[in-house]
């Protein structure tokens, strides 16, 4: 997140930002008790079906190989995004899909957060730039979810 907002101030966050942490505080207030995890990926699809044209298509397929290469991960929102975490883990996501309009970047992005098995020596990437998903990108995010899945 940038600490510049569009009219130059240092420090002050944007409105892109400032929605974000309202969104999560909201998440936060809403936090379900244990094995609520259906609950918790209506409201991950429901941000899904709220995005629209490039972002919606990739953020269904995120979704889509999450569901299929670990499944036992569990769908839900995070900062108002689609994140996946690992049940038990105090609901720490291990991955997540950023729109891009969401801070009117010019791609999405897949990142994946600390709690994630990607750790490759003493420099590993967290996050990867997404345009579109071809038969590549998908078995190299296959590959990533299910390794950072544990």
């Amino acid at each position: 997140m940038s600490s510049d907002t569009p009219t130059g101030q240092q420090g002050a966050f944007s409105a892109e930002e400032r929605a974000a942490m309202k969104e999560r505080a909201k998440e936060v207030k809403a936090a379900r008790p244990r094995g609520a995890e259906a609950d918790t990926e209506a409201d991950c699809l429901a941000k899904i079906g709220e995005l629209e044209g490039t972002d919606r298509a990739l953020a269904e397929g995120v979704h889509a190989l999450v569901k299929r290469h670990a499944p036992h991960l569990i769908a839900k929102t995070w900062y108002g995004m689609p994140a996946y975490a690992r049940p038990g883990k105090g609901g720490k996501p291990i991955c997540f899909f950023q729109p891009a309009a969401k801070f009117k970047a010019r791609y999405a992005t897949l990142g994946f957060d600390g709690a994630a098995a990607l750790d490759d020596g003493a420099m590993w990437p967290t996050a990867f730039a997404l345009t579109e998903l071809t038969a590549d990108v998908e078995a190299r995010i296959a590959a990533l979810v299910e390794r950072a899945a544990g």
